[in-house]
């Protein structure tokens, strides 16, 4: 199977307008998707896309249109290595921006097309595949001094003998699921209280807030959510990279009271030694992080340098699914829980099949993982995620759960389409 065509997209939702998404450190998101289309010689199509929040979008486009040529007429199998071996377009990273963020959509929509033709959801066909064949998937490229491809693949077999009847629970029961609906900091306390009181209703046993503009905004915050949600259902703090280390330790002290179950992106992504010198100032909260690590390197230092209690992967900030297989395994090899970020346009809808195949071939735990939820954006996805009991039901489609509708493709594209006149 060769691809034979790449077709672009800039799709953009409003979601400043309402401030949903809005943190300390983007107060006015616009959920955005540099969406890309691969079409195989035979006409089949896979879809992928990478997340952005609006202004910069078009940039990613035009590196899809950019790297679009090493792929077209080449075989689809090959599709990851091509992207990310290339040796004057890895000079622009490497492996880490822009051209990062665009070769995740291309991989992914390759992955979508793969499953869409093995009839499978993405999780199921990764399932299926054996050790052998989930360790070729990974780049070893600077892993080896953390893990070797001989110890991934002895710690996938460990497991595989039971990992049927793992994906036969995931098929009964779902995954374990958290929301940060409740939680935007643009949003007044009264919308934060009813939200609250859905979530626990809905069956979430944790709830996310952003924090780290204001500090007495932030206690009385919390103080509201731990009335509401009570001492049993557990609330994380998400600080989206806006302090310094000393902001981040002096920050938790004073919100230790209300017994957070971890603080997210404390700091920046890039400061490894910064996370281990929080996380040893603010235990027993957890430390989390993911969303913005640029490569499975960093993934790698942040575990050898135990400074991280939770591993964030997101779909599309790494090259797509063969680089978060990677993070899987590390993460597993180290034994951290891995809770994915999935707080924007359509990763509800990808994250969860990593997840998925976590728990069915790799990780074999559900100990403190849990996916994030946010309850927007759903509705323009033909897979949409789907949640019952504070769990996120197992994907059934063939596919990544990556393509959007074509109304809301044409609705959404930037700028011409309705709903930016």
């Amino acid at each position: 199977m060769r691809i034979a065509s790449v077709r672009t997209h800039d799709i953009r939702f409003p979601t400043s307008r309402e401030l949903d998404g809005s943190d300390a450190m983007n107060p006015d998101p616009d959920y955005s998707a540099a969406y890309a289309v691969l079409q195989a010689d035979d006409g089949a199509e896979g879809h992928g896309f990478t997340f952005t929040i609006g202004r910069g979008n078009e940039v990613v486009r035009a590196a899809l249109d950019a790297l679009a040529p090493l792929i077209i007429g080449k075989p689809i199998d090959d599709l990851y290595q091509r992207l990310t071996h290339d040796s004057q377009i890895r000079w622009l990273g490497p492996e880490k921006g822009v051209m990062h963020l665009a070769t995740a959509a291309l991989v992914n929509a390759a992955w979508d097309l793969r499953a869409k033709r093995a009839g499978l959801p993405l999780w199921e066909l990764l399932a299926s595949l054996s050790p052998d064949e989930i360790v070729s998937l990974v780049d070893w490229r600077y892993l080896t001094d953390a893990l070797t491809p001989a110890a991934a693949r002895d710690l996938l077999s460990d497991s595989s003998d039971s990992r049927a009847d793992r994906v036969s629970e995931l098929k009964k029961h779902g995954y374990p699921a958290y929301t940060t609906s409740a939680g935007w900091l643009g949003y007044p306390d009264d919308k934060i209280e009813r939200l609250a009181r859905q979530a626990v209703a809905d069956g979430f046993r944790m709830v996310k807030l952003k924090v780290g503009a204001d500090l007495q905004d932030d206690v009385r915050r919390c103080a509201l959510a731990r009335t509401v949600l009570g001492p049993d259902v557990r609330i994380a703090v998400d600080a989206n990279q806006r302090w310094s280390v000393p902001d981040a330790v002096a920050w938790m002290a004073a919100l230790a009271e209300f017994d957070p179950w971890w603080i997210e992106e404390p700091t920046s992504p890039d400061d490894i030694l910064g996370h281990a010198a929080i996380r040893r100032a603010v235990h027993p909260v957890r430390v989390a992080t993911g969303e913005h690590i640029a490569n499975r390197v960093v993934f790698k230092q942040l575990l050898q340098a135990d400074a991280v209690d939770v591993v964030q992967l997101d779909a599309c900030r790494v090259a797509g699914v063969n680089e978060n297989i990677a993070v899987l395994l590390l993460a597993a090899a180290y034994r951290k829980p891995v809770c994915p970020h999935a707080g924007g346009v359509g990763l509800c809808e990808a994250v969860r099949h990593l997840s998925f195949f976590d728990y069915a071939a790799v990780s074999g735990s559900l100990d403190d993982r849990v996916i994030e939820y946010v309850d927007h954006l759903h509705e323009h996805f033909l897979d949409p995620a789907l949640i019952a009991g504070g769990r996120y039901l197992a994907p059934t489609v063939p596919g990544f759960s990556t393509q959007m509708r074509p109304e809301s493709l044409t609705r959404y594209a930037y700028p011409e389409g309705a709903a930016w006149q």
